[in-house]
């Protein structure tokens, strides 16, 4: 058959795009999940169709949403809800620190804060639908999970404490006093000990999940971000953003192990480790990547492009997926592990920020 001249180019170009859609296609055909998209701008969460990656809902929340996780059963979200004003990132110094006046936080503004839209929003996955807000202290940030979800652990930024909220009773049960601008925050897998990091002084605080006592306080440098774990407890992984470093932490003995350096430019974010623990995935904030670490040398294995200032990550449930927040750019990237390389990306709402996967509630 005699192809006309003229449309091969068509032809040629259409051939292309269905095989730079084939990739995307069959990582996702058996994706059963729907990803969760905080936004901290536009006050809602995006939901994700795990299977077309197509937006299949946006959930108002209230102000300035941050941190998010699900229940152990996936049925419920919840995220941390803020009135403080939202201020953008401050300038940095030749060594890569934030330029602070005196007794300042990167959070401050002269706006008077809204502490009635301070808590923890309760979402139901299967309706869609915010139910209500709880009190969780100041200025939620970031939180973690009991394994059995009874317990929520949250870090309140503007006063340097972490509260403990009971979700039953929906009331803050215990109040720890750590240090100035606490961020992450992690449980350990077998739930005995919760790991918060504090951004001003560069502290991490490992504390007791049944007594609240402070088991061991490490220092690493500034503005450490957040924490990950080996899927059997015995390493953390903590980024500390203004040194561009990720710290390597014996999670058992509480002892800093190593920093390793990362690429020049970076400024880490979020961490993940992979369900199968041989690879942690760092964002790098204003580093517009995602560094591949190996879990058993702390060698760095890639680096991934991906969207502006990215921020949350999340791994899909069978590992073959990282789902990437894009701030500035209000999308999310997602990438094939396999390939390390990004597929496509998905709009989100304004200032995507923390990201979390549940299965499809049946």
């Amino acid at each position: 058959m005699k192809i006309n001249s003229r449309r091969t180019p068509l032809i040629s170009f259409l051939a292309l795009a269905l095989l730079c859609c084939a990739p995307v296609a069959k990582s996702l055909a058996t994706a059963d999940y729907e990803v969760y998209v905080s936004n901290e701008k536009s006050g809602d969460l995006t939901v994700i169709d795990g299977s077309t990656a197509k937006v299949a809902a946006t959930i108002p929340v209230g102000k300035r949403p941050r941190g998010v996780h699900a229940s152990p059963d996936g049925r419920t979200i919840y995220v941390a809800l803020s009135g403080t004003p939202i201020s953008g990132p401050p300038p940095l110094d030749a060594q890569g620190n934030p330029i602070l006046k005196k007794g300042q936080d990167d959070d401050d503004d002269e706006a008077k804060a809204d502490k009635t839209a301070d808590g923890i929003g309760v979402v139901d996955a299967a309706q869609k639908k915010f139910l209500r807000k709880i009190p969780a202290g100041s200025d939620p940030e970031q939180f973690s999970l009991s394994p059995d979800g009874s317990q929520l652990y949250v870090a309140n930024e503007d006063v340097g404490t972490a509260s403990v909220l009971d979700i039953t009773s929906g009331k803050v049960e215990h109040i720890i006093r750590v240090s100035r601008e606490p961020e992450g925050v992690g449980t350990t897998p077998d739930g005995k000990t919760v790991y918060v990091t504090c951004e001003t002084a560069g502290a991490i605080y490992a504390i007791d999940a049944k007594t609240y006592r402070v088991l061991a306080q490490l220092k690493v440098n500034p503005r450490p971000r957040s924490v990950d774990f080996l899927p059997d407890g015995t390493r953390a992984f903590v980024s500390s953003e203004s040194a561009g470093q990720l710290n390597i932490i014996d999670s058992v003995n509480y002892q800093l192990l190593r920093a390793v350096e990362l690429p020049k430019g970076s400024r880490p974010m979020c961490i993940k480790v992979a369900p199968d623990g041989k690879k942690v995935y760092v964002s790098t904030g204003r580093g517009g990547t995602v560094c591949v670490l190996d879990t058993a040398t702390d060698e760095l294995l890639n680096t991934i492009k991906v969207g502006a200032r990215p921020w949350g990550l999340a791994i899909s449930p069978d590992g073959k997926l990282l789902y990437v927040a894009n701030g500035p750019s209000n999308d999310i990237s997602v990438v094939d592990l396999a390939t390390e390389k990004e597929i496509t990306r998905v709009k989100a709402g304004e200032g995507p920020w923390g990201i979390v996967i549940v299965a499809k509630v049946k």
